[in-house]
């Protein structure tokens, strides 16, 4: 935090991501509410946001990677915020297809953000940041969908929150119009452009390593993980009549990820990111047993997968941005940006459906065993190939401070 601009960015980064984790809630809200739809319709809507979001995210941090933040934050903003304007308005079919649209040119606020601190702050210390990053996203998901619940219920009427984003998308904008200072062609941390776009047999970016697909796919596996802990948790309370207490459990829930990321963030030996994924995988298989007794043990029982959280999706941040060159740091945050974002999408219906199927006590196994297949597979991973340029693609816990345009394997950190 002595790093001159690093509590400014941290400060953005709360203040940017608020209004964004609210808006899936939001535009549920407004179509079971206002359209009088079925949550059937609302949950096609959400999955147009998620892909309109995971398919434009890696094409933005290119753009990022190529003429900097601020025309992207320019064109995004503007288009975003007419969408949020003009949703309130749009029938259910004509919705539908616009918030397809709305995902693709969405503010690519956790992208940026992330790219901004893995440039901004040394290699030495990136380890914190993004540990102190993955807490002020706990606290963001706290804040925001609340928020969007309370408003929402407060005017019975979801059209005045929407409008309100709309605005509030274009000020986000605005607040990252710092970062430009940063992530701009030609300064320090953006160097080595042509780098980015060399590429090897099959045309792929040559950073794109089978190393680094495996880590992007431990982190689509840690969200779906999480996403579906979120949907069990309110099934199995549901199931012992206590669902009224879902809030605070889930709640304990993040308070220990909370815990869990200053932990990651302070120790001087941190666990490799595998290691982490097993940790959540196991940690939540065994809860459903557990929270089928109520509340206060499912709290219980959440406390060791929890305390594994932010610390995962940390080092797989920390992980993408050190086995890139600093070139394509946007396009990979990207691609981590839409990792998480199909993750998430993936998680919730998938336990759901084994929930319908079966008991909330599978719809944790499922999820848990997900993640603890990626964490073997990560272990069990070994790169082979060298880099271009005679460098060696080496796992990434083997340091490369001193080297930070070297490419290493990310997936053993």
């Amino acid at each position: 935090m002595r790093i001159p601009g690093t509590r400014s960015l941290f400060a953005v980064a709360l203040l940017a991501r608020v209004p964004s984790t609210a808006k899936g809630m939001l535009l549920t809200l407004h179509i079971v509410l206002d359209l009088h739809r079925g949550y059937g319709a609302a949950g096609l809507a959400a999955m147009a946001l998620t892909i309109g979001v995971a398919a434009g995210s890696p094409v933005l941090g290119r753009m990022v990677d190529r003429h900097g933040v601020r025309p992207v934050l320019v064109v995004t903003g503007l288009a975003e915020s007419v969408f949020w304007l003009a949703a309130p308005f749009l029938p259910y079919d004509a919705l539908l297809p616009a918030t397809l649209v709305g995902g693709l040119v969405a503010v690519p606020v956790f992208p940026a953000i992330r790219q901004a601190v893995s440039v901004h702050v040394p290699g030495g210390q990136r380890r914190q940041a993004f540990a102190l990053d993955s807490m002020i996203v706990e606290v963001a998901y706290m804040i925001g969908p609340a928020v969007a619940v309370l408003v929402v219920t407060g005017l019975h009427r979801a059209e005045p929150a929407m409008l309100a984003i709309g605005v509030l998308t274009l000020a986000g904008a605005a607040a990252l119009w710092p970062l430009g200072r940063i992530l701009t062609p030609g300064l320090p941390g953006a160097e080595a452009a042509s780098t980015a776009t060399e590429t090897v047999k099959g045309g792929r970016p040559f950073w794109l390593h089978p190393g680094l697909l495996l880590t992007l796919a431990v982190c689509m596996s840690a969200n779906l993980v999480l996403s579906g802990t979120e949907v069990s948790v309110v099934a199995s309370l549901r199931a012992v009549g206590q669902t009224q207490w879902a809030g605070v459990t889930i709640i304990a829930w993040c308070t220990a990820s909370l815990i869990g990321g200053f932990w990651h963030g302070t120790t001087a030996k941190p666990l490799r990111l595998p290691v982490l994924m097993l940790m959540l995988g196991l940690g939540t298989v065994p809860i459903g047993v557990v929270a089928a007794h109520g509340w206060t043990w499912a709290a219980l029982a959440l406390l060791p997968a929890g305390l594994v959280c932010a610390p995962t999706i940390a080092s797989t941040a920390e992980a993408i941005s050190r086995s890139v060159p600093e070139s394509a740091r946007g396009q990979a945050m990207g691609l981590q940006g839409s990792a998480l974002t199909l993750g998430g999408s993936l998680g919730a219906p998938l336990a759901g459906s084994v929930i319908d199927h079966s008991s909330p006590v599978w719809g944790f196994v499922v999820a848990g065993l997900i993640g603890t297949v990626l964490a073997g597979l990560a272990l069990a991973y070994r790169p082979r190939a060298a880099a271009p340029g005679g460098v060696v693609a080496a796992p990434a816990d083997v340091a490369t401070d001193a080297v930070p345009n070297a490419v290493a394997e990310p997936v053993a950190t």
